[in-house]
């Protein structure tokens, strides 16, 4: 089974705050990833998403003085809420406002992935494989989320996230 967390940047003023509208949104979105994260406006982490939230949280530890900026590119934002008219199988919707991700921004540029890395990755190693491969599809992911929240800080733009199973 497949499911994917599916992150869409987009200008705060094109955002309508209801589920349906959003639900709609995301999934025209989806439907046009290949193109949309080609654009550098989307961004999306297969399965693993609560690990790459694991190993931010690092961050944490790391830095006991450190804001909480490490919980925005995973998981910050606000949930939308479902309608009482929605659809019961449309996936769960997250928006992080402009202010947020540009937070969400500096915190992945500022933060040592080698050094989150040494503190939680031994724990993020599926049995069986291969650390070295695992260590490179986390880098890949952080590397995607650092460039996907940079360019939409730069613009000015919202982000909102959908889970797809």
């Amino acid at each position: 089974m497949s499911i994917h967390m599916h992150m869409r940047a987009v200008a705060e003023s094109e955002i309508r705050y209801d589920h349906t509208w959003l639900a709609a949104f995301m999934w025209e979105a989806w439907e046009n990833h290949p193109d949309e994260y080609a654009r550098g406006i989307a961004e999306s982490i297969e399965k693993i998403w609560d690990s790459v939230n694991d190993l931010y949280a690092a961050a944490a530890v790391l830095d006991a003085g450190a804001d909480d900026s490490w919980e925005l590119p995973v998981y910050g934002g606000r949930p939308v809420v479902h309608s009482a008219d929605a659809d019961p199988s449309s996936p769960p919707l997250g928006i992080l406002e402009p202010p947020e991700v540009s937070q969400a921004a500096g915190f992945l540029a500022r933060v040592s992935f080698d050094e989150l890395w040494n503190a939680t990755g031994a724990g993020l190693v599926w049995a069986g494989w291969d650390e070295a491969q695992v260590r490179q599809e986390f880098l890949d992911h952080h590397e995607g989320l650092l460039r996907f929240y940079g360019r939409a800080a730069t613009a000015g733009h919202a982000v909102v996230r959908a889970v797809w199973a």
